[in-house]
């Protein structure tokens, strides 16, 4: 499988455009750990939302997907109402599957919308938006600048 970097500067530019093509409101920004962080804080930052928690999820054990996704550190969505779900990239799906799951068992009368920077079309799920087609394994910088 080829890897693609992914540097700081496309981040940026593609983090704009995504919040072009966001047309809906939210109360939250729920940025899945560790991928997510970087897109909730700075889209923390552009809404003005300081309700930025974060959902942990063990999918991968470096490039090898696991049978299964854990997710837990579940936060407390006070008197939200719509939350902002974020992640890197929807390759599969099975991780947004699972948090979605976890999060409507626990929250039934929140809206759930979610958004990343890359989507692989043969995901089990698309985010209500997206940037790029993911075409590789993609080296996202802030795993790779500090090597």
């Amino acid at each position: 499988m080829s890897k693609i970097y992914y540097p700081y500067h496309s981040f940026r530019e593609d983090l704009k455009t995504l919040t072009e093509k966001i047309d809906k409101k939210f109360d939250a920004i729920l940025p899945i750990s560790r991928g997510g962080l970087s897109m909730g804080q700075m889209l923390g930052e552009f809404y003005g939302i300081r309700e930025v928690y974060a959902i942990n999820t063990i999918g991968y054990d470096k490039s090898q997907k696991l049978d299964e996704v854990l997710v837990f550190n579940i936060p407390k969505l006070r008197d939200a109402n719509r939350v902002l779900i974020v992640d890197d990239i929807v390759d599969s799906g099975d991780t947004l599957i699972e948090v979605l799951k976890v999060l409507k068992a626990e929250y039934p009368t929140i809206t759930f919308y979610t958004a990343s920077i890359f989507y692989k079309p043969i995901a089990s799920i698309e985010p209500n938006w997206w940037v790029r087609e993911a075409k590789g394994w993609i080296e996202f910088f802030w795993s790779e600048d500090l090597k």
